[in-house]
């Protein structure tokens, strides 16, 4: 299903967004249906099943494209580029988005133009060979 290379280790994907959507450990394995040490080994894990992953997805409110696709990297990059701090320029703005939200959106669209390229090309293709 997934490389077990270090930038694309599952485990600590869903960790991560697990911690951001401020979800414990525990309550991730209530929704499961297991254990605790279950979901902390599931963490550890540098692949999961499909199944696995469709179902942890779900819980935590993304695609399973989106947990494939997180970079940590890419979160602070859109919290800096889109909180001000109040206490700086005086209009008392906070931020008001969810970040990973703001991720998870532009992983899909980023997906579904992808889908769609394939799909020209491959009509392109199917053209071509008529």
């Amino acid at each position: 299903m997934s490389t077990t290379n270090a930038t694309n280790h599952i485990g600590r994907k869903i960790s991560r967004i697990r911690e951001l959507r401020g979800m414990k450990q525990e309550a991730l394995a209530i929704e499961l249906g297991v254990s605790q040490q279950t979901v902390s080994n599931m963490e550890k894990s540098a692949a999961i099943e499909a199944d696995l992953l469709a179902q942890v997805a779900s819980i935590l409110g993304v695609t399973t494209e989106a947990i494939e696709n997180f970079s940590e990297e890419a979160v602070f990059n859109i919290i800096n580029n889109t909180f001000q701090d109040s206490s700086s320029n005086n209009n008392n703005y906070l931020c008001t988005i969810n970040p990973l939200d703001k991720i998870v959106e532009l992983y899909e669209r980023l997906l579904d133009a992808e889908k769609e390229k394939n799909a020209y090309l491959g009509k392109l293709l199917e053209e071509r060979k008529d």
